[in-house]
């Protein structure tokens, strides 16, 4: 077998390599414009904050945007949840023009529809979803980490207005988002609620808006108007209600009691005590610098801590406890009331009467009869009240010591007096001789049942004597009696007519008067004739005319 033939070696040709291929344009513009649009996507990158929630309810990762004042401002890169699993932790990516945005102070919350009381807010998140608002703070910048609002803040802290501090014994039913009101306007809102530090009373965080804030001044009195007041008094039932919205979410007012100077306007963050009404605001310029204490020699059952003290009506103070803790010892059975009162309403009221110092007034107003006593304040309920007056007839009496108070003479209530009196009065029925007077009546009985029966004898024959009356009355001849009386009084009417001084009769006997006249004109002549005469019967009258006179007879 043949060998081949050895093989021929293969020389390599070696060509110059082309440099440039229209292939590599697409690519490295590709790469260009991506690393472009990864530097600008670093470039426009701001600061990462990390917000915690207590739930991530409508938050969603890169869905959920950012917003301050309805501006896109970043957007929401993860959710996880917090290493207590107690909260959420959102990390927002900021816009790199945002970056200013964190700060201090600044607060997040979550938009979505919310229904209160007080507000209807987020209804445009129906359609859009969920967004994160933030609110910039004014501190320093640089802190990344931020704890959520839970509840959106009623109001912006970049609007302009005035913040105030309100504090209250008891929150009561004044909410976030209660209106504050001047004058029945509305002029701000509360903020917020949050319990004090030391756990005994509650913060509220009032917003006035600019235009209203010049109405707060520093002796300004807010006081609470969410409920219903009822009240009765000597004018009748009187019931003031706030408004509706008032009553549903609560709401306070403020104003400037009478007579109180504004003083200074204030300003940011001043504080406030909240009054649980307008009564207790307008009150609040009592002092009471002047503690007394009283002695009762009576029960003080319906006397409470707080109760009144009046000075002829006028409120000047309050009772502040009833303890026998004021007597040094136990041999006072006396009830001690100590009430605290203001010297100048009560030296207002006594327009001038004492003056001086406030132990030396006292001592002046208790030599002029100045004394205390309870009265009722409430027939319904049986409360009661210190009402100072003064009795000029009052005994003698002066202010003492008793522990550290000074005491002022007190006298018995209206009821203590009317006890005294109807124990009087039962004591001298005790002393009269009711043996002899019960005896007295028996006897005044006896004879009163004699007395009775011989009366209703007397009746009995009343009553005969009056069947007779009414037998007789009831006679048909006894009924003709009264025409028989008429005919007779007619007749007698008639009788008198004709003698009257139109009668005929009346005629009849002035003619027989007359002539009766007459008659003893003539007899008086005759009688005359016969006495000159006495032989004229024989011889007739002397008609010559030459009549002697007659010589006077002589007396034998």
């Amino acid at each position: 077998m043949s060998e081949p033939p050895p093989a021929v070696p293969v020389i390599p040709e070696f060509r110059a390599v082309q440099r440039w291929n229209m292939v590599w344009v697409v690519p490295i513009l590709a790469v260009l414009i991506g690393g472009w649009l990864v530097y600008q996507n670093l470039a426009s990158r701001g600061p990462t904050a990390q917000v915690r929630f207590e739930t991530a309810d409508g938050i969603a990762a890169g869905k959920t945007e950012v917003r301050c004042r309805s501006v896109r401002v970043g957007m929401v890169k993860d959710l996880e949840l917090a290493s207590d699993l107690k909260s959420v932790l959102v990390y927002i990516q900021m816009d790199r023009h945002a970056a200013t945005l964190l700060c201090d102070d600044t607060r997040f919350w979550v938009v979505r529809p919310r229904v209160s009381a007080t507000d209807i807010s987020g209804l445009g998140t129906l359609l859009t979803g969920a967004y994160i608002e933030v609110e910039p703070g004014s501190g320093s910048p640089g802190p990344t980490a931020f704890r959520g609002l839970e509840e959106p803040p009623p109001t912006n802290r970049n609007v302009p207005g005035l913040r105030l501090v309100l504090t209250a014994d008891e929150a009561g039913s004044l909410a976030v988002g209660s209106p504050i009101y001047y004058l029945g306007v509305e002029v701000g809102r509360i903020e917020k609620r949050e319990l004090a530090p030391n756990k005994r009373q509650v913060y509220y965080h009032a917003f006035v808006r600019k235009e209203f804030s010049s109405l707060v001044w520093e002796n300004t009195r807010f006081w609470n108007t969410s409920g219903v007041d009822i009240s009765a008094g000597a004018t009748g039932i009187k019931v003031r209600t706030p408004s509706f919205q008032a009553m549903l979410s609560g709401g306070a007012s403020f104003g400037i009691p009478e007579g109180l100077d504004p003083s200074k306007p204030a300003t940011d963050n001043t504080v406030f005590k909240l009054y649980p009404d307008r009564e207790e605001a307008q009150s609040s310029l009592f002092d009471p610098s002047l503690k007394v204490l009283l002695l009762f020699d009576q029960s003080v059952r319906g006397l409470t801590k707080g109760a009144t003290v009046e000075f002829r009506g006028i409120p000047i103070g309050r009772v502040v406890n009833v303890s026998f803790d004021y007597l040094p010892s136990g041999k006072d059975s006396r009830v001690p009331v100590l009430v605290e009162m203001d010297p100048a309403l009560l030296r207002r009221s006594m327009q001038g009467q004492v003056a001086g110092p406030n132990a030396e007034f006292l001592k002046q107003a208790v030599e002029q009869g100045l004394r205390a006593g309870l009265k009722i304040q409430s027939y319904i309920t049986g409360t009661l009240f210190v009402d100072f007056a003064y009795y000029p007839d009052a005994a003698v009496a002066a202010v003492s010591q008793v522990g550290e108070f000074t005491t002022v003479p007190t006298l018995p209530n209206g009821l203590a007096q009317l006890e005294m009196k109807v124990t009087a009065i039962l004591d001298k029925i005790q002393a009269l001789p009711l043996d002899e007077v019960v005896g007295n009546i028996g006897k005044a009985a006896a004879e009163s049942a004699t007395t009775l029966t011989a009366a209703r004898t007397t009746l009995a024959e009343i009553n005969v004597t009056a069947a007779a009356a009414r037998h007789m009355l009831d006679d048909p001849q006894l009924r003709g009696v009264p025409a028989d009386l008429r005919r007779t009084l007619s007749d007698l009417q008639k009788t008198i007519a004709s003698v009257g001084p139109d009668g005929s009769m009346q005629g009849d006997l002035l003619r027989t008067l007359d002539e009766l006249r007459a008659s003893l004109r003539s007899i008086k002549g005759l009688s005359t004739t016969l006495d000159d005469k006495p032989n004229s019967l024989l011889f007739g009258r002397d008609s010559s005319g030459n009549a002697q006179p007659r010589a006077p007879r002589t007396k034998h």
